[in-house]
């Protein structure tokens, strides 16, 4: 096989991309990878703490990011000493923030667009100017003033 030919991927042709946000593991191995008891990460699902995806038979899935919430959890819980109530807060407030923080790019990004259409309109307001019009320039008044008087029909 050529190696610049690309093999089609299995499942109809599709790529199937895994990221942090994939549910890809079982409440027994997102137990263990956190180092946490099965029954706490029900727990934390039961109080909305940490909510994993769910299957058709509404099987837990946890993502690698759930995984990490799960440590921070743990971590600001026994080593912080804050409660569950205080955490649920924490986490709120952290996604609000993240929301709020795309919020603004997406909002700098549109600033941006319309900052250079602007400019662009401008540049073209200013290439339609007529040329053959002279600029106008302030001449410095001279000390000697002329009145200008019509000649009279009778002189």
């Amino acid at each position: 096989m050529d190696p610049r030919q690309r093999r089609q991927p299995p499942f109809g042709g599709r790529a199937y991309e895994l990221t942090d946000e994939t549910p890809v593991y079982v409440i027994s191995v997102a137990a263990q990878l956190s180092g946490l008891h099965p029954q706490t990460l029900r727990q934390y699902d039961r109080l909305g703490l940490v909510s994993p995806d769910r299957t058709a038979g509404r099987g837990r899935r946890y993502s690698a990011r759930d995984i990490e919430l799960l440590r921070t959890v743990q971590e600001l819980s026994q080593t912080e000493g804050i409660n569950l109530a205080g955490i649920k807060r924490i986490i709120e407030l952290e996604n609000q923030v993240a929301a709020l923080q795309a919020r603004v790019g997406e909002l700098s990004s549109a600033v941006e667009g319309a900052a250079v259409a602007m400019q662009q309109r401008e540049a073209q307001v200013h290439a339609s100017y007529r040329r053959d019009l002279v600029p106008y320039q302030d001449v410095q008044q001279a000390s000697a003033l002329v009145v200008w008087r019509p000649k009279r029909a009778s002189e």
